[in-house]
């Protein structure tokens, strides 16, 4: 019994309880950042009105600086939930709740970032006038970063079978206009992952600057193919409102449609960078899930069934929280309905040197990124490369570099 499984059993009762249950709500600071700028600047003005400025840049900092920090503080969480009791926590209302209470944050912080962005007068924070343009981008880059994190609510949602939750997905996707991930991820993404026909899924010796036009685009396409043949086999139109990509997509004119009207024409830029902003967060973090990692192809032609060998995954706790478990990213390709609470730490899988939030940042930087996460693929294919998922372009250089080991 590991030292964290012995603190999850309650002294008194003798019976195993979730340590994690009252963190969840922390994962609710993100789509309060917005807010909690201007808290933070109106209280600077009375002492420090200069430096009072970064606060409108408190998303990037709290993803590159205060997560990753927090990430190396917090001892990592490998605990899992006994099976016995998945059925009954998945039926617990509260940690539905924490999730479903990122939706109304996150739409006062798009409308408070609105306002920001387009006010002339902001005397009541103590400015004179209006943001400066370095504090605009700031408050965007800001909400972006509570739109990324978004996706990631959206894609807790969208994996259930409750059609509301599935509804509520696509409303969170709405900010960053990115509702076909809905579609892609669960019908694309699920069925191809660690495989080379997979957008999603970066390949050994791929930059993350490479990797992310080949699965913005990739995803777009595999995600309006696979609606267009459902509704083709269904009898229905493309082009109709039983397109799960068009509702999204017109939910999205619908939202960005509304806040132009009310603050006008110049919020249009601000919105257009905080989404590509939110979407280059998913798309670095799609990135860091399947590096370099390859399902065997069996004799029939088929790959094999998808194991917790073909996901990295990450115990560090503060990054987990903010994510809903995302990291435990083996069970839920194993298991894609599972609640975020009942997620399981898979031993067997291959580990990340850290949280996501650091790594983000690394993945910025090629040569920092293959420094730290190359060797981990050879290790993981016990130095056999052919078995790993390479770039086309470095296969060669790779085998030669990590010939394969002789027996």
């Amino acid at each position: 019994m590991t030292e964290t499984h012995q603190r999850s059993i309650s002294p008194k009762t003798g019976e195993w309880r979730d340590l994690n249950r009252y963190y969840w709500p922390w994962a609710l600071i993100a789509p309060m950042l917005p807010l909690i700028s201007v808290g933070i600047v109106f209280g600077l003005q009375w002492w420090a009105p200069g430096a009072s400025q970064v606060a409108w840049w408190s998303g990037p900092l709290f993803l590159y600086v205060v997560v990753p920090v927090a990430d190396r503080i917090v001892v990592p969480f490998d605990e899992n939930p006994p099976e016995d009791l998945v059925e009954s926590l998945e039926a617990d209302f509260w940690y539905r709740g924490c999730v479903y209470a990122f939706i109304p944050m996150q739409f006062f912080g798009i409308g408070l970032s609105s306002y920001l962005l387009t006010a002339d007068d902001l005397s009541w924070l103590g400015l004179e006038n209006g943001l400066s343009l370095a504090s605009k981008i700031g408050v965007a880059l800001t909400i972006g970063l509570v739109g990324g994190i978004g996706i990631n609510t959206a894609h807790e949602l969208g994996h259930k079978k409750v059609e509301y939750e599935q509804w509520l997905s696509r409303i969170v996707l709405a900010q960053s206009f990115y509702g076909h991930f809905y579609v892609e991820h669960n019908r694309g993404h699920h069925v191809r992952v660690a495989t080379p026909e997979d957008p999603a899924s970066s390949r050994l010796g791929e930059t993350l600057w490479q990797f992310y036009p080949r699965s913005v685009l990739g995803g777009f396409r595999s995600g309006w193919a696979l609606e267009r043949d459902r509704l083709h086999r269904d009898g229905k139109r493309t082009f109709s409102f039983s397109n799960a990509n068009l509702t999204a997509w017109l939910m999205s004119l619908a939202l960005w449609g509304a806040l132009v009207a009310v603050f006008g024409l110049e919020l249009l830029p601000f919105l257009v960078l905080q989404a590509v902003y939110g979407i280059s967060l998913l798309e670095a973090v799609n990135y860091l899930e399947h590096y370099g990692l390859l399902r065997r192809t069996k004799e029939n032609g088929r790959y094999e069934r998808c194991t917790p060998e073909h996901s990295w995954n990450s115990d560090y706790a503060v990054s987990d929280i903010f994510l809903y478990h995302l990291q435990r990213h083996s069970d839920h390709h194993a298991n894609p309905t599972r609640r975020y609470q009942v997620l399981r730490s898979m031993p067997e899988s291959p580990q990340l040197p850290a949280g996501y939030a650091p790594l983000i940042l690394v993945s910025y930087f090629p040569f920092l990124w293959r420094a730290l996460m190359d060797e981990r693929v050879v290790a993981h294919y016990d130095g056999d490369l052919r078995r790993s998922n390479i770039q086309p372009a470095k296969r060669e250089k790779y085998l030669a570099k990590y010939p394969v080991p002789s027996n």
